[in-house]
């Protein structure tokens, strides 16, 4: 087995694992460290060199445009509520004209249909006077000419 002598101290096997974890946990360690106060200090500069009244313009800046943008929004909001109701009067005055056209369209058809039937009615009646007209005379003519004595 490997074994060396340090300051009158013999280390064999066991006790040089031991050692050399405990010197590599305090290399790591120690590495670390460093790194974590060489990123502080480099946070440190950044932090000493934040302009904070830079920030607060440019925050309030924002702010007022998001402010703008929110009355921008509700304007149209507005806008397009009153589009809408102005649409469903247009819309409702439509339908109205539209059912009174109906109307007046089935009152039109209504008196030209009654006017039909009346003029049907009379053509009828006319022609039936007419022809009861023409059968007398022509009954009366042909009793007429059966009742000559000459036509036999």
């Amino acid at each position: 087995m490997a074994e060396f002598e340090f300051a009158g101290i013999t280390f064999r096997g066991g006790r040089i694992a031991v050692l050399l974890a405990a010197l590599s946990t305090f290399g790591g360690a120690s590495w670390a460290t460093f790194e974590f106060y060489k990123d502080y200090m480099n946070m440190k500069d950044v932090v000493d060199n934040i302009d904070v009244g830079a920030i607060a313009a440019r925050n309030n800046e924002m702010e007022i445009k998001l402010n703008q943008a929110v009355d921008y929004s509700r304007t149209i909001k507005n806008d397009l509520r009153d589009d809408f109701n102005r649409m469903e009067r247009n819309i409702d005055r439509v339908e109205d004209m539209a059912r009174e056209s109906e109307a007046d369209v089935t009152q039109l058809i209504d008196k030209a249909q009654e006017r039909f039937d009346a003029k049907r009615d009379s053509l009828q009646s006319d022609n039936r006077i007419a022809m009861q007209a023409l059968e007398d005379r022509l009954t009366t003519k042909l009793q007429q000419a059966l009742d000559n004595p000459l036509a036999d």
